[in-house]
């Protein structure tokens, strides 16, 4: 688009002025969601990044916390297939209680995925309401990938209740992330016979995804693999 808009303007076709043209469309364009194979063969090698936006873009595929980077890292939710649940737990029991110390559940996958939301449990004393903070914790550096106030009413039963972050957010292969939420509300059930590994069949030509969870050392409200809250990670590949 970006050379026809310059022969439309009557200008050299130089990465000077397709920049000019493109104005601040450039920064919409996902690189980041591209494979690191995709950018090198094409984006790294067009003339239209600089090399300060090119180093940064390879830092950004490359290192885990992602560098903040000039260009849209968001995907598009249509582009993202079917939603998925995988579930920790094999029984449900009651009951477990809260004094703000927050649920954390750490977990890693076999390949990137992105998480959009937690399944958890509600009240074992019919209906109530919670307010929660969820969080995603990046495991090795302890920083906060993202986070979200909100509330959900329970209806006594033992199912579990949806709370979404406000965008999806990547998840990076192998990387271990620690899943948190910190509850205000009355006891609830909670997941027990907990399993480490499980894999989810992602229904497309995209293949299986394999999720391995493991303990959060520290103040976790007894949450572990075995037994606690966060039950769910709500994802789409």
């Amino acid at each position: 688009w970006s050379e026809a808009e310059c022969t439309r303007q009557q200008l050299p076709v130089t990465p000077e002025n397709q920049r000019s043209v493109l104005g601040r469309a450039l920064s919409l364009v996902r690189f980041p969601l591209m494979s690191v194979e995709e950018f090198a063969m094409g984006p790294a090698q067009s003339g239209l990044l600089t090399d300060r936006e090119i180093v940064s873009l390879f830092l950004y595929f490359t290192v885990n916390p992602k560098p903040s980077v000039g260009f849209e890292a968001m995907p598009r939710c249509r582009m993202m297939g079917k939603e998925l649940t995988v579930c920790r737990f094999s029984q449900t029991d009651s009951r477990w209680g809260y004094s703000g110390t927050s649920d954390q559940i750490r977990f890693c996958t076999d390949r990137r995925i992105f998480l959009v939301g937690y399944g958890v449990y509600g009240s074992v004393h019919g209906p109530a309401e919670y307010q929660v903070l969820i969080q995603l914790i990046h495991t090795a550096s302890g920083k906060i990938i993202a986070a979200n106030s909100t509330n959900f009413s329970s209806d006594g039963s033992n199912y579990t209740y949806r709370l979404m972050f406000k965008e999806p957010i990547e998840i990076i292969a192998n990387t271990i992330y620690t899943a948190s939420a910190t509850f205000k509300g009355p006891d609830s059930y909670y997941g027990t016979k907990g399993i480490r590994k499980i894999t989810v069949d992602s229904d497309s030509d995209k293949g299986k995804v394999k999720f391995q969870f493991s303990f959060a050392a520290g103040d976790n409200n007894g949450t572990s693999i075995e037994d606690g809250q966060i039950p769910e990670l709500i994802f789409y590949t």
